[in-house]
């Protein structure tokens, strides 16, 4: 079958079906037939600590497993719940703060180019989303209540933002979730060595037992997580996050809601169809967790880095509000038409913004005298699709 696909002439193949062991074997098969690329999906947490071992045993270019992705999206919400979705670049030392503009907030009616000198804030405003539209802005524009907003910043710059706008920047102590699969358990393993207390609602019985051996600091509780009166009992009202991570996507929004009505804590909910995702992003049930748009953009960030492997690379690539966005970083390997001339005087495309540079990892936000250099990487946010190296960015 792999044959009459074209295998033979293929630059990759990617493997994701739900069995681990065969997008293995698929991965090998191609390896050995056409010798092109090859990326599988492998979920078992049996095979988690063994992920480098596998990569060199079976030629692989990428092994992606959407649960562990999830949980690691979730944990670094966790850090800064008042954020709806938090991305990194930089290895880290850059994240891509999304927050909502609630009533009372001193950023409504404020212009763009006042919020240095009001807040002495180093931070860059990349991103808002004003009900329909995406808006990139510019210096006249002006905040108003309900806007989800996009920064880049470092950690320490973004505490200090949101403090003065007065949001809360502690990370949560206790969570629920209800679901015990792949990525409870994941979650729960990063979320014990954050010394956040777990407390798991699972209603198959077999599978609680197998979490009760599997995790040391969680508490697993055997019953069905529709039941509002098990959820009360055991401390919805008092949790500081609640994680719906059930297989049914309808259960884990009514969870939500339910918990929106009796608890103040962060919402987390994970949504495995996307054929709903505008009609779910409405309903404000925290923050959405896509397994399937996290898996893409591993994939999109690799195609994208074989596309152009000569002048730049795409390091990191996430798919930003609601798709309608990409955010990616950049590696800059030799000099071009970008390079030593001030952004200021670069023919950029339209909606499209350069947020930072790291320059051998001191992180500078982009300023228009700042000019990009060779060993650098970049933060370019855009509305236009399908960038591949960073003299895309340049109108032609």
């Amino acid at each position: 079958t792999l044959i009459d696909a074209g295998i033979t002439t293929a630059d990759l193949l990617i493997a994701v079906t739900g069995d681990d062991e065969k997008n293995l074997l698929c991965c090998v098969i191609a390896r050995k037939t056409g010798h092109c690329q090859t990326i599988a999906r492998v979920r078992n947490p049996i095979y988690n600590k063994e992920i480098e071992f596998l990569k060199k045993e079976f030629g692989l270019a990428m092994i992606i497993n959407p649960e562990l992705a999830a949980a690691n999206e979730i944990a670094r919400i966790f850090q800064f719940p008042s954020a709806i979705r938090v991305d990194t670049f930089a290895k880290g030392h850059v994240e891509l703060l999304h927050f909502k503009v609630t009533k009372g907030s001193p950023l409504i009616a404020l212009k763009l180019f006042n919020l240095h000198q009001t807040l002495h804030s180093n931070v860059l405003v990349c991103t808002v989303i004003r009900g329909d539209k995406v808006i990139i802005p510019n210096g006249d524009f002006e905040f108003q209540e309900n806007d989800v907003v996009a920064i880049a910043s470092e950690r320490r710059n973004a505490i200090d933002f949101f403090r003065k706008i007065g949001i809360q920047t502690n990370q949560v102590r206790n969570t629920m979730i209800v679901g015990g699969g792949t990525i409870a358990y994941y979650l729960a393993k990063l979320l014990a060595a954050m010394k956040i207390r777990v407390k798991i609602v699972e209603k198959d019985k077999a599978r609680c037992e197998v979490l009760t051996e599997l995790l040391d600091d969680a508490l697993i509780l055997n019953g069905d997580g529709t039941d509002r009166q098990l959820l009360l009992e055991e401390g919805l009202m008092t949790a500081e996050a609640f994680v719906t991570l059930t297989n049914m996507d309808e259960e884990n929004v009514f969870l939500a809601l339910y918990a929106k009505e009796n608890s103040s804590a962060k919402l987390v909910t994970k949504v495995n169809r996307i054929a709903f995702d505008e009609l779910i992003s409405k309903l404000d049930l925290g923050s959405l967790i896509y397994p399937k748009y996290i898996t893409a953009d591993y994939i999109l960030q690799y195609v994208r880095a074989m596309q152009n492997t000569i002048g730049s690379n795409v390091e990191t690539l996430y798919h930003i509000l609601d798709g309608r966005a990409e955010a990616l970083e950049f590696v800059i390997r030799e000099e071009s038409e970008v390079t030593g001339i001030p952004l200021m005087n670069l023919n950029l495309k339209n909606n499209l913004l350069i947020g930072c540079i790291n320059r051998g990892g001191n992180i500078k936000i982009a300023r228009g005298q700042d000019c990009i250099q060779q060993g650098d990487t970049v933060i370019v946010l855009t509305s236009q699709k399908g960038l591949r190296d960073i003299r895309d960015i340049l109108r032609k």
